[in-house]
């Protein structure tokens, strides 16, 4: 597909009654101060590098990748060094109402540590009120692979909500993100993840100063403590990974 569209574009530029291609490619590539997915440090809490590409189609398909660099350090979490996610849906309008759904199949890719390999299925519905927008959403893990290697449930699941402003005639936005993960992905327990942040945009660029945060708490690592990459079970690095802090990136978007 992102072939195609490629190919095509020069043709069409060459000849302005030719109608807009159907296909629309769009990415963003930054910098991250670290990398936190569903409130839990990907990254052990360093600096990260990310990238999407995503192509459009005019009917509300669509296809993306996502990748981040990531460090493991002594950690609780090891995603091999990298991540990248494969996802593909279709989104549209419901009718009049100006609500927006939203929908498919998301790929989880470990290439260093391919045993954590996983994929969801999601949906969201979004609703846009002058300069607000809010947002509801699940992703659902049903029983793979990947939960062999966790005790407990072999699925998960994680139900969302977000609400954004844009401050009318300026540059900057608001958003939050209020998220619960339930099932085989548990961080110690059932927990809450959240995510409040200011952006700027400047040109093609985005400058975003995020709080994220879990409510994992001291005592929670504790009594349940993950093991750090010597096989040690820590508590300090269980807390470490999902407690709040904050979170910067500067990205370019096309």
């Amino acid at each position: 597909m992102a072939g195609s569209a490629f190919i095509a574009t020069p043709a069409l530029a060459d000849d302005p009654t030719a109608p807009p291609s159907a296909f629309t490619i769009t990415g963003s590539a930054g910098v991250w101060s670290q990398y936190r997915f569903r409130g839990i440090s990907q990254s052990n809490n360093r600096p990260v590098f990310q990238g999407s590409v995503t192509v459009s189609h005019a009917s509300g398909f669509y296809l993306s990748t996502w990748g981040s660099s990531a460090s493991a350090g002594n950690s609780t979490v090891n995603i091999g060094g990298s991540e990248i996610d494969v996802y593909g849906g279709y989104t549209h309008a419901l009718g009049s109402t100006g609500v927006t759904f939203d929908g498919g199949l998301y790929g989880y890719l470990y290439p260093g540590a391919p045993a954590g390999n996983y994929y969801e299925v999601y949906g969201s519905l979004a609703k846009t009120y002058g300069p607000a927008t809010g947002k509801i959403g699940v992703n659902i893990a049903p029983d793979q692979k990947v939960f062999d290697y966790y005790s407990g449930t072999n699925y998960n699941v994680y139900v969302y909500g977000e609400l954004g402003f844009s401050v009318p005639g300026t540059a900057f936005s608001v958003h939050s993100h209020l998220g619960h993960t339930g099932g085989g992905f548990d961080y110690t327990k059932d927990y809450i993840d959240y995510n409040v942040g200011v952006s700027y945009k400047w040109k093609a660029l985005t400058f975003d100063v995020s709080g994220v945060g879990t409510n994992v708490s001291h005592k929670n690592a504790r009594n349940n403590p993950f093991v750090d990459q010597t096989g040690t079970p820590s508590p300090f690095q269980t807390y470490r990974a999902a407690k709040a802090v904050v979170v910067g990136s500067i990205s370019a978007s096309f």
